[in-house]
């Protein structure tokens, strides 16, 4: 009798777990239906216009009489409002199938509406003015295409989660790059908005070339001419994918792109790509070929830092307003400091190299009034407001989330390390967020990131990230570096000191800056100032600095210069400046811990 009924309730659950299945496959097959099919047509029939040309195709069974469509006003990893429906001209939507033209109406600045009167498909077509190269914006002209789909393609309100194809028409004989899967001749596939708004363009009659790292291909492409060695670039940038692969255990993505353009400097991350700009002849010498290959290491170290371990505000985005968050000296800090690492690690510098550009850092951040005024988190909050607002104040009251970032990111590293007796390191925080977080589909917090510093340092880090982190206090780096052997020496010595950042504009001698308690700033003159002349004697930058090196600290000179075209005539006490600059150097005689900590971070001896 049990054994029967045993039996019965196995069927009636086997009975009742068939009918849940059957349920979520109907269910998934509705919301499938539901979807719209998108699709865009990206034309350039006139580059020298530098307008491109969209279709977009909208089809629904079940279309709402009125539907949106909706211009991102930013672009992720570009952290400011851009405005890009601005550049939008000559819209017009009808009826795909009878081809009658549709109402629709501006709503907001970057939301069009239509009413669609039945219609289950829909022909949108628009154009765009795409006359900017950054890495954010839109270019096109006789040498290329660039874009960026926020910057171009719209979205329907309610449907980010739609597929979407992009079909490109290229001029001439250009060729199209982006990082989307290509599923037919220049068509590409994108299974959300998030990921179509995630993968750039470039389309020209590029050079490129392919590698593979642990098997997974990697495609560089350029556009334009300059001093650059494709095949070593292909073989260095190979070596930093491998030192990254090392920190994180594997490669997220099963291929990767990288777009260089030869003009302006700058670098944009994106899921399985990135979108870079270099000058055409910044490859020689050696520095300036260093200068590159971190940015190489920057842009691609991000696709585990913020493309896929995310702060808590980014992702999935809100592509219409702000997406705030106190994470951006982890997601930009953080990642200027692995560039360094990594080119370390990789062998391209030495550790006299790198610890030479800390103590730069260092030197930068010391002089930043602003660091008194704008703690790390701050500075991430208001990145919207200010970071690509920069002034000329903006020295006297912010900090840069990359720069202070770094800094506070190296000293962290160090502090890890030390703390768990060399165990651990903030390579072990970062494999940690992306196996916990990122693997588990969360985001992560402030608290979160501290949480997970502490977890491997083995014991709290709240003075650390109390006073460096959310508060504006001066840093003990001697505290940090001497465990490691490591000792920050100050600047010494004295010279005649004025203050201000000067410019020379031609004939003209500009002060573009003035920190504040400088002489400069104490005692009248302002940024905007054209200086003509010091103690009678007409002013250049070489000649203003050549003569201010013959005077003392203490010493008064007149300095003229026009503002608001008004002539005006300053006596200033020249303040004191010291003649060298920050360092870092090794302690003598070392003890056993400070040599072992040392050779687990550098990998050779202190010496």
């Amino acid at each position: 009798m049990r054994r029967q009924f045993f039996l019965q309730a196995l069927l009636v659950f086997a009975i009742f777990a068939l009918f849940l299945n059957s349920k979520s496959q109907q269910d998934k097959t509705s919301k499938q239906h539901t979807l719209p099919e998108i699709s865009f047509v990206v034309s350039m029939s006139k580059p020298w216009t530098h307008l491109l040309e969209v279709e977009m195709h909208i089809k629904n069974e079940k279309m709402p009489e009125k539907i949106e469509l909706v211009m991102p006003v930013w672009t992720p990893g570009s952290y400011m409002i851009r405005e890009y429906s601005r550049h939008v001209q000559d819209f017009e939507a009808k009826g795909k199938l009878d081809g009658k033209s549709l109402r629709w109406q501006k709503t907001s600045k970057n939301v069009w509406q239509i009413e669609t009167k039945g219609s289950k498909e829909i022909l949108v077509t628009y154009r765009v003015y795409a006359n900017e190269l950054t890495v954010r914006t839109n270019e096109l002209n006789h040498e290329h295409a660039f874009w960026n789909n926020t910057a171009l393609l719209f979205y329907v309100k309610g449907w980010l989660n739609a597929p979407s194809k992009v079909k490109v028409i290229p001029y001439g004989n250009w060729k199209v790059a982006t990082a989307l899967p290509e599923i037919e001749p220049n068509v590409f596939y994108a299974e959300n908005f998030d990921i179509l708004y995630d993968s750039p363009f470039e389309v020209s009659d590029f050079k490129e070339i392919t590698f593979s790292v642990r098997g997974i291909p990697h495609r560089f492409v350029v556009t334009g001419e300059g001093n650059y060695d494709l095949e070593q670039i292909a073989k260095d940038t190979a070596k930093i994918v491998e030192e990254h692969a090392r920190i994180f255990g594997e490669l997220p993505y099963k291929n990767y792109l990288f777009i260089l353009n030869l003009r302006g400097r700058g670098g944009l991350e994106h899921l399985n790509s990135t979108a870079l700009q270099w000058g055409r002849f910044d490859f020689k010498p050696r520095e300036r070929y260093l200068d590159f290959l971190s940015l190489v290491a920057h842009e691609h170290f991000h696709a585990w830092n913020v493309k896929r371990i995310r702060p808590d505000a980014l992702g999935p985005f809100d592509y219409s307003n702000e997406n705030y968050t106190k994470l951006l000296w982890v997601a930009e800090g953080a990642t200027s400091y692995y560039e360094g690492v990594v080119l370390l690690r990789a062998g391209f510098i030495t550790p006299k190299e790198f610890l030479e550009t800390k103590a730069s850092q260092i030197q930068a951040l010391q002089t930043r009034p602003g660091r008194f005024q704008t703690s790390l988190e701050e500075a991430s909050f208001d990145a919207w407001i200010k970071f690509y607002r920069q002034d000329e104040n903006s020295i006297n009251n912010q900090i840069s989330y990359y720069d202070k970032g770094e800094i506070v990111s190296f000293l962290l590293d160090l502090k890890i390390r030390s703390s768990s007796g060399g165990r651990k390191s903030l390579d072990d925080v970062f494999r940690h967020l992306y196996n916990e977080f990122y693997k588990k589909q969360r985001n992560y917090t402030p608290e979160d990131f501290q949480r997970a510093c502490e977890l491997m340092a083995g014991s709290s880090l709240e003075d650390f990230f109390a006073r460096y982190v959310r508060a504006r206090e001066e840093i003990d780096y001697n505290s940090i570096l001497k465990d490691f052997g490591l000792q920050l020496i100050e600047p010494s010595g004295k010279r005649a000191f004025l203050g201000g950042s000067l410019s020379q504009q031609g004939d003209r001698l500009i002060i573009n800056s003035i920190p504040a308690d400088t002489p400069a700033y104490n005692q009248g003159l302002n940024a905007g100032d054209q200086i003509v002349a010091i103690d009678g004697y007409r002013a250049s930058n070489s000649f203003l600095q050549n003569y201010l090196n013959e005077k003392n600290p203490g010493d008064k000179v007149k300095i003229t210069v026009f503002r608001f075209d008004k002539l005006m005539e300053f006596e200033i006490i020249l303040g004191s400046q010291f003649t060298s600059g920050y360092g870092i150097k090794t302690v003598e005689n070392p003890n056993e811990q400070q040599q072992i900590l040392y050779r687990s971070y550098f990998g050779v001896e202190l010496k």
